[in-house]
């Protein structure tokens, strides 16, 4: 078993500050991002999610270019798009696809100005692939306080919030009707999924945060119909996909012939994708309640997503 281990850990993997620092951000990320995802499936707000990750380019070219950590541009950012984006929007989901394609544009053509700008400016090398890609390997340790408690803020407020976004998500209608302030949740809702995006962000980059966001959950709710047991089958494939993507990135340092090391995200994604489609050849051609739900003229009664058990 030694030999085993050996073979496929390379020596010093638990020594090394910032794997461990890794290991710690990656779990902090990935169950946030498992449980924020799970409502973001429910809610079909697949795009929103998508679009803030790309929104968040702008606040790490932003943070770059000004000299700050990118995470707090990642957040800043997010955070006011997300406000934005469910202020300009109406309750249709049309409605509110236009409203973040607007927010997306402009985005995305600040974030290529600060980009342009920040390598111009500065002797730092690799800035815009950490931005885009993320490196784990080097987060800074006196970032992980905060992300840590951005993490446990956004875990806290979908804890409190988690009925009244089952009930707004499945029957948005039947909610106002009944006094639920549904515009205020709604916001409330983006500003924790931009927290997410944020975290995810800043472990697996921009491009690529969605993945962790989105995937995880996309399985598990293919897998189970109860919100919680989802929100913990996410948690456990986000987490195992990060664990073994840090693996696998420190392990490539060692691999001939270039011994240069690939990059987390790669491996991440590739683990979330691979569990997406097990999901599927397991329970080929099935739906769950939790995606029937959000179909027009289904009858939202029937299906039990408004308790978090």
């Amino acid at each position: 078993m030694p030999h085993i281990f050996r073979a496929i850990v390379e020596p010093g993997l638990l020594s090394s500050g910032p794997v461990r620092t890794a290991i710690l951000v990656g779990t902090v990320v990935a169950v946030t991002s498992a449980v924020v995802g799970v409502f973001t499936v429910i809610r079909g707000q697949s795009f929103a999610g998508h679009s803030l990750a790309d929104v968040a380019t702008t606040g790490g070219a932003g943070a770059f270019l000004a000299g700050v950590n990118q995470f707090w541009g990642f957040l800043v950012v997010g955070v006011v798009a997300a406000g934005i984006m469910e202020l300009i929007g109406v309750q249709r989901r049309r409605g509110r696809d236009v409203a973040t394609g607007v927010v997306l544009g402009a985005a995305l053509g600040a974030a290529a100005l600060f980009l342009y700008l920040g390598t111009q400016t500065s002797s730092t090398t690799g800035a815009s692939f950490t931005v885009l890609f993320g490196s784990m390997f080097v987060i800074s340790p006196d970032t992980v306080p905060a992300l840590i408690v951005s993490g446990v803020l956004a875990l806290v407020v979908v804890a409190v919030l988690s009925r009244v976004l089952l009930f707004t998500s499945v029957s948005p209608e039947v909610a106002a009707a009944r006094g639920v302030p549904v515009k205020a949740v709604g916001v409330a809702y983006l500003a924790v999924l931009a927290v997410a995006v944020s975290l995810s962000a800043v472990a697996i980059g921009t491009v690529l945060s969605t993945a962790l966001l989105i995937g995880p959950a996309a399985t598990a709710v293919h897998l189970t119909k109860r919100p919680a047991r989802a929100m913990i089958t996410a948690a456990v494939i986000g987490t195992a996909a990060t664990w073994l993507g840090i693996l696998l990135a420190y392990d490539s340092y060692y691999w001939p012939p270039s011994r240069r090391g690939w990059p987390v995200s790669f491996f991440v994604v590739v683990f979330v994708v691979a569990a997406y489609l097990v999901s599927y050849v397991r329970r080929p051609g099935r739906r769950p309640p939790l995606d029937r739900a959000t179909e027009p003229g289904h009858d939202r009664d029937e299906v039990t997503v408004c308790s978090p058990a």
